[in-house]
């Protein structure tokens, strides 16, 4: 959940929100005279974006996610049971 908070209502709160962020997940922008400053995400959530934007800026990657994309609309699909043999084999 995304909340806002100004800096002045954070300090008292800190220990809290990095207990939400940390715990649920929450996102937090934090405003200062009523603009954003800072945004505050867990570890995971930073990771996440990196690679996303790693992902996004690889043009192969990108070219094999629309094709598989393309596959999955098509019907073109293995079973998960037919994907565990595979991978047995190997």
């Amino acid at each position: 959940m995304n909340r806002t908070i100004t800096l002045k209502e954070l300090r008292p709160e800190l220990p809290k929100v990095a207990m939400a962020i940390s715990e649920k997940l929450d996102r937090y922008t934090i405003t200062k005279r009523g603009q954003p400053v800072i945004i505050m995400i867990s570890p995971d959530d930073y990771e996440g974006l990196i690679e996303t934007i790693e992902i996004l800026q690889d043009r192969s990657a990108l070219k094999r996610i629309k094709n598989a994309r393309k596959d999955a609309m098509a019907g073109k699909t293995v079973s998960l049971e037919a994907l565990q043999k595979r991978l047995e084999s190997v």
